[in-house]
């Protein structure tokens, strides 16, 4: 079992669009995020982000490179640029870090039509051109690169995490 300090915990707000990382419950740090265009949701191929309390199942990425690019988890072996987005505009980005997360409620967010871990819902970097404030994802939440990176660092795997 991961050593996981049970301290931190994690705090989406999608109407405010941010993630806040919690110190003995209370407010430590806050982070402007982008969650889904779609809204919130928790059903399979909604495009929506799901709500309630999760954990932090897998972090993948660390002592890659920033901007370094995941596709189904992986890195590619390529670095984010503009010339690389001009290559491929229709690409979802995930850049830098993931934190994939796993609902932790059966029937909300975990298990059948509603489990947050096979829809491969993450945290994760975006291109920094990419606004943060805005609800603009596939359903995923977004995040700048050096920020993923500082919460990447700062949270382990097991970390509570809930989404509002």
């Amino acid at each position: 079992m991961p050593n996981i300090d049970a301290s931190l915990s994690l705090e989406v707000n999608i109407q405010h669009q941010t993630l806040t990382l919690l110190k003995y419950a209370k407010p430590w740090l806050c982070y402007r995020v982008s969650t889904a265009l779609n809204g919130a949701g928790e059903m399979s191929s909604s495009g929506c982000t799901p709500r309630g309390h999760h954990i932090v199942r897998a972090k993948i990425g660390q002592q890659k490179p920033i901007n370094s690019v995941f596709v189904a988890r992986r890195p590619t072996g390529e670095i984010y640029s503009g010339t690389l987005a001009k290559q491929y505009p229709n690409r979802d980005w995930i850049l830098s870090r993931i934190l994939w997360l796993s609902g932790t409620q059966p029937g909300v967010n975990r298990l059948g039509a509603v489990d947050t871990m096979r829809r491969y819902i993450y945290i994760h970097g975006t291109p920094d051109t990419e606004p943060m404030g805005v609800p603009l994802s596939h359903g995923c939440i977004r995040m700048k690169n050096l920020d993923i990176v500082d919460l990447f660092d700062r949270v382990s795997v097991g970390a509570r995490v809930i989404i509002v």
